[in-house]
């Protein structure tokens, strides 16, 4: 009786530690036109509480975050919360028309969730047309108090977001290419931390610059912020070492170069351990697209400029000139597929899950770019994109999430395929212009899965219009990253390759340029999900789809009731 009596009172005490270590975090967010100047230019730019990026948002995990957003700007607006599970939150998740409807100018909405079972770096960003290109900033999840990071504390923690910049209206720079059907026109300049760097015009005082004392180690919270570019990013003279990835630990890997898609995090530590002087740090375009088919004359084009900021050392002398890294060539793909399939998780680390082992959904889905009928646009035609041929469209009238509560039928259909309606060669260049296979109707179709369900998909780029990489993002959840390769994927030698005990654990996959990727997650969470590529340049074109999670049989894996304050359409 007594051994049972001390058990309940540890149990009664950790359960008030956990409590008590858990705050409430609220912030304001005052969505509004700014005026920024940029590149020898002044813009109107739609920006958070005055800056760009906007405020950097700090919790711990258990904290519950509230956040009451005032949109002040001309424009319909949500915020995305990228990569929190928002458990039993679904409401809060952001995404225009898939949640929730959208903002408009002069109205308010109050995003509130938990950050539970996760800790390091996420972001939030709009989640409406382009204007996450300034809307944007970091959400830093740390351990509870009490709890370390399993690795050595740092000396400080750094935020470092890259970025896009536009000598334009970005939501201008959208409706052009959507109104004469072609891609939107490449950015200006990339930024770290919202500056672009001294090799842009006009810009030699507008460069980040990171003070460090030698000997001390830093945490580099690395968010790639950008719309439309995967990044190499390198700082002079000076190795890396990635902690964790997707607010994910990992096994620490030592690296001189990191490679992000739009979307990713990653955060590394580095020590400052070189000569005491100034360095610089660097950003540049992983074009991974292929080359041309016969049909296109050249390439994609893409911005393909070098944002920098300095990393400077106490007692270095001004005139010093700062050291410049090499960056990798821009269709360096050896380089980024190192670096993607080299990172492992931490098993057994904080917040840990293993690999679930049964499977009760198997999906085969490609992804990849086509065409879809526009008689209004330039040549008949416009760029589309689309998950095993179906493209994407977001619905006009009510939100996916409203939809699924509400049991309102016609807004989504439950017929999304799990294999392709058409098996070819998909990595074949033959195939780029086959017009049998470039058409990609228009649709919003989901796929349904059971609560608690697990599911194994397989994500197989193909060389419609020509490879690319594609970073796809799923809401809601992390999956694991079990093998990665390239060409077709082969379902009888492949599957020796999947990694089952450590396995990367994210939320973004970067599915190889003409190759696949499989991944595996439990439907643990009731709602509708986004999936789509975080290219923003492909998704309006409806390289997406989403999850319906059914409500699991108690309260506690029931969808709750939406906000009283939720927006209508």
């Amino acid at each position: 009786m007594l051994r049972l009596l001390f058990l309940l009172t540890c149990a009664l005490a950790l359960l008030a530690s956990s409590v008590a270590s858990a705050a409430i975090v609220e912030h304001s967010f005052y969505v509004q036109n700014l005026t920024v100047r940029r590149l020898c230019s002044e813009q109107v730019v739609t920006a958070v509480n005055g800056s760009m990026p906007g405020p950097t948002l700090r919790v711990r995990e258990g904290d519950t975050l509230i956040v009451h957003v005032f949109n002040k700007s001309p424009y319909n607006l949500s915020i995305h919360w990228h990569g929190v599970f928002q458990l039993l939150s679904a409401w809060a998740d952001g995404p225009s028309m898939v949640t929730q409807c959208p903002i408009p100018p002069g109205g308010k909405y109050t995003y509130k969730f938990e950050l539970l079972q996760q800790e390091g770096t996420l972001w939030w960003h709009a989640h409406v047309s382009f204007l996450r290109a300034t809307v944007y900033g970091a959400l830093i999840i740390r351990p509870r108090s009490g709890h370390p990071y399993p690795f050595p504390k740092p000396h400080r923690e750094v935020p470092i977001l890259l970025g896009e910049w536009w000598n334009a209206n970005v939501v201008d720079v959208e409706n052009q290419a959507e109104a004469i059907g072609a891609p939107p026109n490449i950015s200006d300049a990339y930024t770290i931390n919202g500056l672009p760097g001294d090799l842009y015009k006009c810009s030699q005082n507008r460069m980040y610059k990171l003070k460090v004392q030698k000997g001390k180690t830093y945490l580099l919270r690395i968010i790639n912020a950008a719309l439309n570019n995967q990044l190499f990013f390198k700082i002079a003279n000076h190795n890396m070492t990635v902690v964790a990835v997707d607010a994910g630990y990992t096994v620490p890997y030592v690296t001189d170069v990191v490679v992000t898609g739009p979307g990713q995090t990653v955060d590394v530590l580095l020590a400052a351990d070189q000569e005491v002087g100034s360095y610089f740090m660097a950003a540049n375009a992983y074009a991974s697209a292929g080359p041309a088919p016969p049909a296109f004359p050249t390439p994609p084009p893409f911005d393909n400029t070098t944002t920098r900021g300095i990393v400077v050392y106490e007692g270095a002398p001004t005139s010093a000139t700062p050291i410049m890294p090499l960056l990798p060539a821009f269709t360096d793909n050896p380089t980024a597929h190192k670096f993607f399939t080299s990172i492992t998780g931490l098993a057994g680390g904080p917040h840990w899950v293993p690999v679930p082992r049964q499977i009760d959904e198997h999906m085969f889905v490609t992804v990849g770019l086509g065409i879809s009928i526009c008689p209004t646009c330039l040549n008949g035609t416009r760029p589309s994109a689309s998950m095993n041929n179906f493209s994407f469209e977001r619905p006009s009238s009510l939100s996916m999430l409203q939809a699924f509560f509400f049991n309102v039928s016609g807004i989504y259909t439950p017929d999304f395929p799990d294999t392709p309606p058409v098996k070819f060669d998909y990595t074949n260049v033959i195939n780029a212009v086959n017009p049998s296979l470039l058409i990609t109707p228009k649709s919003t179709s989901v796929k349904v899965l059971k609560y608690n369900a697990t599911v194994e998909m397989v994500l197989q780029n193909t060389a419609l219009l020509g490879v690319e990489n594609h970073p796809i993002h799923l809401h809601g959840f992390n999956f694991h990253v079990l093998a990665q390769g390239f060409g077709n994927y082969d379902p009888v030698n492949d599957p020796k390759k999947f990694n089952l005990i450590n396995p990367l654990s994210r939320n973004t996959i970067n599915v190889p340029v003409g190759g696949w990727g499989v991944i595996r997650f439990t439907a643990n969470n009731p709602g509708v999900w986004f999936f789509h590529c975080h290219l923003d340049a492909h998704l309006p074109f409806g390289l997406a789809t989403a999850f319906v999670v059914e409500n699991g049989p108690t309260p506690e894996s029931t969808l709750p009731p939406p906000p009283v304050d939720l927006p209508q359409c």
